[in-house]
C-alpha cells in the first residue's frame, strides 16, 4: 500500500478532516523518513486540497517536491565516459557499482571496472566475481593500495582498449569531512590525467531513513555529486526517503536498486514513484 494511499481514500469519502486526521498523517509521514520540514510543508498543501480531485492535487503536490534537474546520465559523447561511486559501506555501493555496469554492457556499452575500496579486501573480491558473472573486466591492485593509483590505472586501461565505460568504485570509510573530501578528490584528479570524470552518483541505502541524509549532505560538501543511486526502495514504508533527499539537496535520483540480482536495477521514474506513493 502506498504512503498517501489510505490519506486519499479517506479524503475522498469526506468533506474534512479532524486534527486527530491530519495528526495521523503526520505521523506516517514522519516515520517513512519524509523529515520534519517536507512534512511540515506537504500537510500544510495537503490541507488546502479538495476532496474531489485529492489524488491529482497530491500527485501534482508530490512531483513539486521533486528535483528538475535532468535524470539522464552523464556521458562522453565522443569517448570515455568516467562515473564513479561514491558512498558509505554497507549502502550497496559496491553492488551498484556492479549492477551500473551490467545494465550498460546489456545496452551494448563497453565497460570496465576499477576496484577502488582498496581498503575492503571483501569489496575487491565482490567485484571480481560480479565481473565474472557479467563479462566485464575488473581492474585492482594490492589489498590496502592507494586507491588513486588503482583507479589511474584503470583509466589508462580504459583509454587505451577502447571501453566506452569506466566505473570506479571508492572507499566508503567515513573518517572526517576533510580526510574524505582529499581522498575524493584525489581519485577524481588523477583520474583526470587521463580523462574527465562526467558522473559522481552518491549511493544511499533507504532504509537508513535520516541517517542517509546526513550521509548525503556530508558526501555532497566533498564533491560534486551529479546524481543519487538509492538501493532498497520501495513505493511505501520508508519510500519517502526519495523526496526527502531531492527536496534537501535537489540532485536528481538516477537510479535504483531492489534486488540481489544484477537486473535488480533501473532508471529511477518519477511518475511511477508518485504513483506508487498514491496507491
Amino acid at each position: 500500500m502506498g504512503l498517501f494511499s489510505k490519506f486519499v481514500a479517506k479524503l475522498k469519502g469526506t468533506t474534512s478532516f479532524s486534527s486527530s486526521d491530519w495528526k495521523e498523517l503526520e505521523e506516517e509521514l514522519l516515520a517513512s523518513d519524509l523529515g520534519p520540514t517536507l512534512t511540515r510543508t506537504l500537510i500544510e498543501q495537503a490541507k488546502k486540497v479538495k476532496s474531489e480531485n485529492a489524488e491529482s492535487a497530491l500527485t501534482a503536490i508530490l512531483t513539486d517536491q521533486l528535483s528538475t534537474h535532468s535524470r539522464k546520465p552523464l556521458v562522453n559523447p565522443h569517448g570515455l565516459s568516467v562515473t564513479m561511486v561514491v558512498g558509505v559501506n554497507g549502502t550497496g555501493k559496491t553492488t551498484s557499482v556492479a549492477k551500473l555496469a551490467s545494465v550498460l554492457k546489456a545496452s551494448g556499452e563497453t565497460v570496465l571496472i576499477a576496484a577502488g575500496d582498496t581498503f575492503r579486501a571483501a569489496a575487491v573480491d565482490q567485484l571480481h566475481t560480479w565481473g565474472d558473472r557479467i563479462g566485464v573486466q575488473v581492474i585492482s591492485g594490492k589489498p590496502n593500495s592507494d586507491p588513486a593509483s588503482v583507479a589511474f590505472d584503470a583509466a589508462q586501461t580504459a583509454a587505451t582498449s577502447g571501453v566506452n565505460n569506466l566505473i570506479i568504485d571508492t572507499a566508503g570509510r567515513l573518517h572526517n569531512k576533510t580526510d574524505l573530501m582529499a581522498e575524493l578528490e584525489k581519485v577524481k584528479r588523477v583520474v583526470e590525467k587521463v580523462s574527465p570524470v562526467n558522473e559522481v552518483l552518491l549511493v544511499i541505502d533507504a532504509t537508513t531513513g535520516q541517517n542517509g541524509l546526513a550521509q548525503a549532505k556530508i558526501f555532497t560538501e566533498s564533491v560534486t555529486v551529479t546524481g543519487i543511486v538509492v538501493t532498497k526502495l520501495d513505493g511505501s514504508a520508508k519510500g519517502g526517503v526519495a523526496l526527502a533527499i531531492e527536496k534537501e539537496f535537489g540532485i536528481p535520483i538516477k537510479w535504483v536498486g531492489t534486488g540481489e540480482s544484477h537486473t535488480d536495477f533501473s532508471k529511477f521514474e518519477p511518475a511511477a514513484y508518485i504513483q506508487g506513493l498514491l496507491s
